[in-house]
């Protein structure tokens, strides 16, 4: 596999992904509208299958097209109407995307590089707080019996932390309880364990290592807003699904209500955990434990989100009926800066011939001459031959079919002419 097929892969993946994920994006929010009086499980597993289908369909298509397939012929079909309606042109837009495309890989590489060194950073972070600072021996006594009242087996970790605003758990192995140093002294007992109750069901449910795999799709998939908001709804969901939890195992919704709106009280410096299992607005949890009522459909919040799902629908229900575009070949392109002016035969020069030649080329994948055949004489062979020997000398940008490069044939002429 040459480094221009896996750069166009890429490359085409990322961008069939911008109209896949706003159909991904579009179909959850529907989904998540009409199950807005479901258990937060359910709204949870639907945001959680949709973050990862927008993980596997770019990865599938990937896959295809590096294997040959035609994967992404409806993708193909969407962006060249939607280059059509920009350019005019749907094959001169998609060439000038196909020439973009390792502008496009750099720069995605780049992006997801430095989220990928933050990922790590953080990651580093916590394994130093875990080391450096140190727990509190009556507290970590309460985790550990909470754990088994929970029936967790594995061993749990608290920490206490300056700089801090919330009680998060964290970790990629072993789950470590990071507590802020102002909670211990500042939150009576009663409060503060309904936290740690909270934190234990994360634990529970190993939503730390989830919240890890969240980070890896928002890594690669950064520059798609509908990645953002279904991560941010399945942290929402993961939030009160542990309060739930929490509110169970004690025994009283209203403390662990209470407890949430003493920590909204409290004014902490804010340091981001790139690891941290957190989410979800302290208000709306609280009015949730306090008062469980139905919610009522927003129908001003939903129209739009079903128009621009229906538009999507629709875009991609007329995509077939048009002809593939992944069997469309995008012509080879000549760079004549590498081409040299054919030579006038002296003989054709002295006795003034003139005329058209007509000539195709077989271009092969890496841009060089293969094949030729003349498909109209200018009438003096001698010109043929000389326009067929200078033009073959030049370079091409080779054909692309569904975003890869191919074999294909182009015709050039050469106009011989005295003036």
């Amino acid at each position: 596999m040459s480094a221009s097929a896996l750069i166009s892969g890429i490359g085409w993946a990322l961008l069939h992904f911008v109209w896949q994920g706003a159909l991904i994006g579009c179909a959850t929010a529907v989904a998540l509208i009409a199950m807005r009086n479901a258990k937060p499980q359910q709204r949870y597993a639907v945001a959680c299958a949709a973050l990862l289908l927008c993980l596997t369909w770019p990865a599938c298509e990937l896959a295809a097209r590096l294997s040959g397939g035609s994967a992404g012929g409806a993708g193909m079909q969407v962006v060249a109407r939607l280059a059509s309606a920009a350019r005019g042109a749907d094959l001169g837009a998609l060439g000038w995307l196909q020439d973009q495309l390792p502008l496009i890989v750099m720069a995605w590489a780049a992006c997801a590089l430095a989220l990928a060194l933050r990922m790590g950073l953080g990651l580093m972070w916590i394994g130093r707080v875990a080391k450096v600072h140190a727990g509190n021996a009556q507290w970590q006594a309460t985790l550990s019996a909470m754990a088994l009242q929970c029936g967790v087996t594995r061993a749990v970790r608290l920490r206490v932390v300056d700089q801090l605003a919330s009680p998060v758990t964290a970790g990629w192995w072993r789950p470590v309880v990071l507590v802020p140093a102002a909670l211990v002294t500042g939150m009576p007992p009663e409060l503060l364990e309904a936290l740690l109750a909270h934190e234990m069901g994360h634990i529970r449910r190993f939503d730390y290592l989830v919240n890890l795999g969240q980070n890896v799709v928002e890594m690669l998939l950064f520059y798609h807003p509908a990645v953002w908001w279904i991560s941010g709804r399945i942290r929402a969901e993961r939030e009160r699904i542990a309060d739930d939890i929490a509110a169970v195992h004690l025994g009283d919704a209203r403390r662990l209500a209470r407890a949430l709106s003493e920590l909204e009280k409290l004014q902490f410096s804010g340091h981001h955990l790139a690891q941290a299992a957190n989410g979800g607005d302290l208000m709306a949890r609280i009015r949730r434990l306090v008062r469980p009522d139905a919610q009522a459909l927003n129908w001003k919040a939903a129209i739009p989100v079903l128009g621009l799902a229906a538009a999507c629908i629709a875009g991609c229900a007329q995509a077939p009926a048009e002809p593939k575009a992944a069997a469309t070949i995008i012509p080879a392109v000549a760079n004549f800066a590498s081409c040299a002016k054919p030579l006038w035969p002296k003989e054709s020069l002295r006795n003034e011939h003139q005329g058209t030649v007509t000539l195709a080329f077989k271009i092969s994948t890496d841009g060089q001459v293969e094949e030729s055949k003349l498909r109209k004489s200018s009438g003096y062979p001698l010109l043929d031959e000389a326009a067929r020997v200078g033009i073959e000398k030049c370079r091409f940008r080779p054909a692309t079919q569904g975003g890869q490069p191919v074999a294909a044939w182009m015709n050039m002429q050469y106009v011989w002419t005295l003036k």
